[in-house]
């Protein structure tokens, strides 16, 4: 049984898996426990690892103390971050930039002004309190105030760059220590439990303030919606009844109208039909297509009587068809490029992506994933299908060169120095805020060339969930060997400060929200998202069936994660 006993206290890199299995699967497990609608998810494998380490870390010095890991511990914790910040980049890109339109700058400036007055809250503990509070400490009470682990792995980043460059001794000495007893780590998890409740608290007390009518709420956001989709996409028959268009071939009319109707078939005396290029219109035919409701008026402008109908069946020798699309010699290229209604009888009418429906033009880009419906001959449509994929199979193939293509760059942009007046060091990204910001970009650009950063949705949530675990093991097997002697010395005071750094400004955005007639239940999910919180958002969500909250938490997500990032470097760098 000796191997067993080495394989606890040795040196190798089996040992130190084993302890990282051991509090990855037993962390998942706690997360998973529900007391009373609430769970603690993923942040049950940080207070796993703080008690595991607890618990070698008593025969501190001794081949139980986890400390020898350090260098593996901390290799592993940074790859887990750039994991989980690359994941969430390229799943939030391509929704990035559109989340500043219309409502959306709205949210955002509130979910940015909760991070400002949290960060000013915090800043402001320290400048109060002095020698009394360490900026790791604080940083880390911060970032588990609203749990935000990628802002944690920010600042550790940033310790770690102090005790290397610094040109002050005391402030390399001081953060050299802050890195080798995990300061930041310990002061997360104490501060991490009411970032979570305190969240909760705040959303019921403002509803008790305002005295909040969930049903009230949920007829408001449908009204809203009612308004937000006029222009969503419709099916409409369309009676041809201008003369000039009496002869005109269908390419003629493709050019005039292409941006505003996606043509199915056409109904000729009680014949469908799916005209090609050449055919030429006649007196009484009914185009059947796609449209978007604010494009009505000019359809009967230029080519005659507008219908809205519900999505019919196809009949007769035509059919429809959703397909996937899984050729990547044909992702990239235009619906135009493509060629599928030159080369056969069939029409893309709808694109689906990304949750979205999107009206299908000739300069319409396709890519990996979407799915497009096709109405044509029943005989080709298996043609169709199997140019444009729909091969489950193969989408699921791992695509690996663009992600470490990816990391890569996202690394470089991390690493270069930002000289800030005042800061002891040149500030960076860092191995969280480089690889996000690309990712963003290549999620939002989706393809260079013949590269494309297309993920599936179960491979970027593998990788985001492989990446957090790994980085929350890490950072507490690192940090528990002190974690209770930290508390008991004075470190329970650090809840009282991430409940201010938590509740405060949650409170006041909130109130002036409702003074802004925000709806409740999008204010629930702005908060949820400021603090980038998936469990907050699972509490939100239970408040109504409407999509107000997660739509709300997606709207303020991405910057509210990039500026955690940013606003932790900021905090430990400027309080040193």
């Amino acid at each position: 049984m000796d191997f067993i006993v080495n394989l606890f206290t040795g040196y190798g890199i089996g040992s130190v898996l084993v302890y990282l299995c051991i509090t990855a699967f037993v962390g998942v497990a706690i997360g998973r426990i529900n007391i009373g609608g609430i769970k603690v998810g993923i942040a049950g494998v940080l207070f796993t690892g703080l008690l595991l380490a607890h618990i070698k870390g008593v025969g501190a010095g001794s081949d139980a103390d986890l400390t020898k890991y350090d260098t593996i511990l901390s290799f592993v914790k940074e790859f887990g971050l750039i994991l989980f910040v690359y994941s969430i980049g390229i799943e939030v890109g391509p929704r990035f930039f559109t989340a500043f339109k219309d409502e959306g700058l709205k949210l955002n400036a509130l979910a940015c002004s909760i991070i400002l007055i949290g960060l000013g809250i915090a800043f402001g503990i320290k400048m109060f309190i002095g020698n009394g509070i360490s900026s790791s400490e604080i940083t880390g009470i911060m970032c588990g105030a609203v749990t935000n682990t990628p802002g944690l792995g920010a600042a550790q980043q940033a310790l770690t760059d102090v005790s290397h460059n610094a040109a002050d001794p005391a402030m390399r000495a001081a953060a050299a220590d802050a890195v080798n007893k995990g300061t930041a780590g310990m002061a997360y998890a104490v501060a991490y439990p009411f970032g979570v409740l305190g969240l909760i608290a705040a959303i019921l007390l403002i509803r008790f303030i305002f005295r909040v009518k969930i049903d009230e709420e949920v007829d408001k956001y449908n009204k809203e919606m009612g308004a937000a989709y006029s222009n969503k996409l419709e099916s409409v028959e369309i009676t041809v009844t201008n003369q000039n268009l009496f002869g005109s071939k269908v390419s003629f009319v493709k050019k005039f109208v292409d941006k505003e109707l996606a043509i199915s078939r056409v109904l000729r005396k009680d014949t469908f039909f799916v005209p090609n290029d050449d055919d030429e219109l006649q007196s009484g035919d009914v185009i059947y297509g796609v449209s978007s409701s604010n494009h009505i008026e000019k359809l009967k402008a230029q080519i005659g009587t507008v219908e809205i109908g519900d999505k019919r069946e196809v009949s007769g020798d035509l059919a429809m068809c959703d397909v996937l699309v899984t050729n990547r010699k044909i992702a990239g290229k235009t619906i135009n490029q493509i060629g599928i209604n030159r080369r056969y009888e069939a029409n893309i009418t709808r694109l689906f992506r990304e949750g979205r429906e999107i009206l299908p033009t000739p300069t319409t880009t396709l890519e990996l994933g979407d799915t497009v419906r096709i109405v044509g001959k029943k005989a080709l449509l298996k043609e169709v299908r199997n140019e444009i994929g729909n091969s489950v199979k193969e989408l699921a193939k791992p695509n690996t060169i663009p992600i470490f293509i990816g990391i890569f760059l996202g690394v470089l942009l991390g690493s270069i120095p930002i000289a800030i007046p005042g800061m002891p060091v040149p500030a960076k990204l860092g191995l969280a805020g480089g690889p996000l910001i690309v990712a963003i970009c290549l999620g939002y650009k989706g393809r260079i060339g013949k590269l494309d950063f297309y993920m599936t949705s179960g491979a970027n949530f593998m990788l985001r969930e492989l990446g957090i675990i790994l980085f929350l093991a890490c950072v507490g097997l690192s940090s528990g060997a002190h974690f209770a002697e930290t508390v008991a010395n004075g470190g329970y005071v650090w809840m009282i400060y991430g409940a201010a750094i938590t509740f405060i400004p949650v409170m006041l955005v909130a109130i002036v929200g409702m003074l802004m007639n925000v709806n409740y239940l999008k204010i629930s999910g702005i908060l949820a998202g400021s603090m980038t919180d998936p469990p907050v958002l699972d509490y939100a969500n239970s408040l109504a069936p409407v999509q107000a909250q997660s739509t709300a938490y997606a709207t303020v997500y991405p910057l509210s994660m990039f500026l955690r990032i940013l606003v932790a470097q900021i905090l430990v760098l400027t309080t040193l």
